[in-house]
């Protein structure tokens, strides 16, 4: 394109999930509503892990951390949404542009490197359980909770530094919910190969790797429960992995169909809902994913219910 034709993009219009005025009113209660519950579950198991005295151990203190993430993951995105819907310019700024793709790529990188810090918890508690509270000490836990936000702040920030990069025409308008990556890169004049090259190279390394060590502590948890003699013994063990591998099984479902492959095949309208899976659907449903299959978390609400 001739360099005439560039324009100094100084905000982007977010076309939102739907131009029907007609399904305004209902996405906006739909997404409001799952954003209520997504605060109030994860602030409550926050909560209810801070109250606990016999929560305060590493498997909760890092489920507290992916609580807090989850927070903060949906409020990078929902709330401006929600303002859109009934805005007549549903604008944003270039700065807030970046800004948002900053930390909605932050807090999905925090998600998957604390749910891989998960696994190795669950690892240790069932490979080595004897030597558990000796291993994973809370110097190591905190020291592995600050490696997964700084890991996730360098992600967050080679990302949008390529993004800066990139020169936007006439057309600012981003046809999604949010300033996501691709749907950016689309309506790119300039070159978008090395911030594709990097997705598929340093994202991949980033989600897959941790991917990778999540499969990894999982066959050895699989190889030291089939080694339990009874089928109870078996079925307890196992049980305490269920929640941590539905939330795996959805996070990575979703994050790998929409990023891992060609820019040229990205279908902006599949790209929204599987989107909205992992960036509201997950986030809202890993509280009670973890409540409702979790005994400890159980037993602590009925003790706070009796309190109260």
């Amino acid at each position: 394109m001739d360099n005439s034709s560039w324009t100094s993009v100084s905000h982007f219009v977010l076309l939102g999930i739907s131009t029907n005025p007609v399904e305004q009113i209902p996405l906006f209660l739909l997404f409001l509503l799952m954003y209520i519950i997504n605060i109030s579950g994860n602030f409550f198991i926050v909560t209810l892990i801070i109250s606990t005295s016999h929560l305060h151990t590493p498997m909760y203190i890092f489920l507290s951390n992916l609580a807090l993430a989850d927070i903060c993951f949906t409020s990078t995105t929902v709330p401006k949404m929600l303002q859109n819907i009934f805005s007549s310019t549903k604008v944003i700024s270039y700065v807030g542009c970046l800004a948002q793709t900053y930390f909605f790529i932050c807090f999905a990188a925090m998600e998957n490197f604390l749910l891989a810090v998960m696994a190795y918890d669950r690892y240790i508690a069932i490979c080595h359980p004897l030597r558990y509270s000796s291993i994973l000490t809370g110097m190591l836990c905190a020291q592995m909770v600050a490696l997964c936000h700084v890991l996730s702040h360098l992600h967050a920030l080679l990302h949008t530094f390529l993004m800066g990069r990139l020169i936007f025409c006439a057309d600012n308008r981003i046809p999604h919910f949010f300033c996501d990556l691709y749907p950016l890169m689309k309506i790119s004049c300039s070159s978008t190969q090395l911030n594709t090259l990097m997705i598929h190279t340093e994202g991949v390394i980033v989600i897959n790797g941790a991917l990778a060590f999540i499969i990894a502590s999982y066959a050895f948890i699989i190889s030291a429960v089939l080694r339990i003699p009874s089928a109870n013994g078996k079925w307890r063990s196992f049980s305490t992995c269920g929640s941590h591998l539905t939330v795996v099984a959805i996070f990575y479902g979703t994050l790998t169909w929409v990023y891992f492959r060609p820019l040229s095949s990205y279908s902006v309208v599949k790209g929204r809902i599987v989107t909205v899976m992992y960036t509201v659907v997950t986030p809202m449903l890993n509280p009670f994913i973890y409540s409702l299959r979790n005994g400890d978390v159980k037993e602590a609400f009925r003790k706070w219910v009796r309190r109260v």
